[in-house]
């Protein structure tokens, strides 16, 4: 993993190089809703050159390359889903992806060429993939970005860049009857993208409910000063009811008390899920950042 220079903060990237139809040239630009363009001449380092022009653009970090992707799309357009779903690692009708490509500094100082086979091996003669995808993380990071870019001719990639914020609070209100496996299927139906797990949930108790901010703290990992964990429970049952957890977890009684599911998606990596009810357990609000993102 190679870190780009002057990174002053962390952010979750996911950068992919796919998009038809650009103009056939155009100088470093601001586009509308945090989108930026960009063409490049392929040659030694056009990679990381690619990913640089975009952090001196915009100002931001772009993060580490984990690894690239070589796609296929048989000429076909993807929508801003499907190249979510590719950067997670899921299928699309009608897309191959070619080869995957571990993230180093040797990748990003090779040719576009040499990645367009799926395989890093100072050779793009045999090239079937006119798109790539680079995927950069961070791992404390509410960010990340779709760089869609083509082949134009030989040696000409065109790309646009659209920065998409992670910080939008997903909420669903679910009865208190719904398991543990249906509040994951109500987020996953809701962001258009799968996940695994739990892996865990915790109970946290408290004197009173947490505010709004304080909630958008548990989301972002880190503690609460008005609740406190008392019970964690590893690979919790998808058929627990929200309403049991507690009973379940230990917790015979609390004023207010809530649940923080851990999860897991590829790219971005843990993802958290806070519930809590302010009726006895009948009905729970359900928060998490959306990880749909696009």
């Amino acid at each position: 993993m190679t870190t780009l220079r002057d990174i002053a903060r962390r952010a979750t990237i996911v950068t992919t190089a796919l998009i038809v139809g650009l103009t056939a040239s155009y100088a470093p630009s601001q586009a509308a809703d945090g989108e930026a363009r960009t063409t490049i001449t392929d040659h030694p380092g056009a990679p990381g050159t690619m990913l640089q022009q975009f952090e001196d653009l915009t100002g931001r970090p772009v993060g580490d390359l984990d690894k690239v992707l070589a796609v296929d799309t048989g000429g076909r357009t993807l929508t801003g889903d499907q190249l979510a779903a590719l950067a997670a690692g899921k299928e699309v009708d009608g897309v191959k992806v070619v080869g995957t490509i571990p993230g180093s500094r040797d990748v990003l100082g090779t040719t576009m060429a040499d990645l367009a086979d799926g395989a890093y091996d100072g050779s793009g003669d045999s090239g079937t993939a006119t798109s790539l995808l680079f995927s950069s993380s961070t791992p404390d990071g509410r960010e990340w970005c779709l760089t869609m870019c083509v082949a134009s001719g030989k040696t000409i990639w065109q790309c646009l860049l659209s920065r998409r914020t992670g910080d939008l609070i997903l909420t669903l209100d679910l009865d208190g009857g719904t398991t543990v496996g249906g509040t994951k299927a109500a987020f996953e139906k809701a962001n258009g993208v799968a996940v695994d797990g739990p892996y865990t949930v915790d109970t946290l108790i408290g004197d009173r409910e947490p505010s709004a901010d304080e909630i958008k703290t548990l989301l972002d990992g880190k503690d609460i000063e008005s609740m406190r964990r008392v019970a964690t429970v590893d690979g919790p049952d998808p058929g627990w009811a929200l309403a049991d957890i507690a009973e379940k977890s230990g917790v015979v009684y609390a004023k207010n008390k809530g649940h923080l599911f851990t999860l897991n998606l590829p790219i971005l990596g843990k993802i958290l899920i806070w519930c809590d009810s302010k009726d006895g357990g009948k009905t729970w609000k359900c928060s998490a950042y959306k990880w749909g993102g696009f």
